[in-house]
C-alpha cells in the first residue's frame, strides 16, 4: 500500500505537475528535490495545505519553449519530507504513490501547471509487489550492472546493490543512474516491477554494447 492510499479513488483527480526531464519518480521510490523557482515555491505552498501530492512528469517534443508538451504518463508523489532554507529554498522529498495518465491539462489560474490525472491503468502501483527474479536473471543483471558501472566510472557497492530487495534495487538504479529522457520514460511506462527489471537490464546491456562489448548475453 503506497503512502497509505488503498484505492485510486483516494487520490486527487486534479494535481499540480512538475515537468522535469531526467527526473524519474517510481511508486515507493524517494526523490529529493530542491525548489527555488517562484512558481514551484507557490506550488509547494499550495500542496502542503492540501493533499501534498505533486505529479512528476517529463516533457516531449512540441509546445512552446516556456510551456513544452507533457509526456503522456507521469507519477504522483506525496511530500514526505519538507524543509526551508535560510535563503527561501524548499528541500522536499517526494515518495512515489501511483503512476497516472495525463487525461487533460487544465486552464488553471496558478503559475504552475495542473492536470486531470487518470490512475485506472496503474491501480496495482498501490500494492507492494512481491520480490521476484530468479537466480539466472539476477546473475545476468549483476553482470550487466558491473559493466555499466565500469564503463561510466561510477562508484556503487555492487554486492549491496544486487542483494537488495528487487523493488528497492530497481527503483534506486532506475531513478539514480544517468539514463536519457526516453530511457527514463521507458522505465516509468513498464507495466510492472518484473517488466521494469527487464527494461533496466536491457538498458545496462545496451550501454555495454555501445562501448564495444559484443559478448553475447544469456537470456536464461
Amino acid at each position: 500500500m503506497a503512502g497509505g492510499y488503498r484505492r485510486i479513488s483516494d487520490l486527487p483527480q486534479v494535481i499540480p505537475v512538475f515537468p522535469l526531464d531526467g527526473a524519474l519518480l517510481l511508486p515507493r521510490g524517494d526523490l529529493p528535490l530542491q525548489i527555488f523557482e517562484p512558481r514551484y515555491l507557490n506550488m509547494v505552498d499550495d500542496v502542503m495545505a492540501g493533499y501534498r501530492i505533486i505529479g512528476m512528469i517529463q516533457t516531449r517534443p512540441g509546445g512552446e519553449r516556456a510551456r513544452p508538451s507533457l509526456a503522456p504518463i507521469g507519477c504522483a508523489g506525496r511530500v514526505t519530507s519538507y524543509a526551508e532554507t535560510s535563503d527561501g529554498r524548499y528541500l522536499i522529498t517526494l515518495t512515489g504513490v501511483c503512476r497516472f495518465e495525463l487525461d487533460e491539462e487544465l486552464s488553471a489560474g496558478t503559475p504552475y501547471r495542473q492536470v486531470r490525472a487518470a490512475y485506472d491503468r496503474f491501480e496495482t502501483d498501490l500494492v507492494t509487489p512481491q520480490d521476484g527474479g530468479d537466480a539466472a536473471e539476477r546473475r545476468r543483471f549483476a553482470k550487466a550492472l558491473k559493466r555499466y558501472l565500469n564503463h561510466r566510472d561510477l562508484d556503487v557497492d555492487l554486492e549491496t546493490a544486487t542483494s537488495a530487495p528487487l523493488e528497492a534495487l530497481v527503483n534506486s538504479l532506475a531513478m539514480g543512474l544517468p539514463f536519457d529522457v526516453s530511457e527514463k520514460q521507458a522505465l516509468l511506462e513498464a507495466a510492472g516491477l518484473q517488466e521494469r527489471y527487464q527494461v533496466l537490464t536491457a538498458l545496462l546491456e545496451i550501454d555495454a554494447l555501445e562501448d564495444g562489448d559484443d559478448e553475447p548475453h544469456s537470456m536464461q
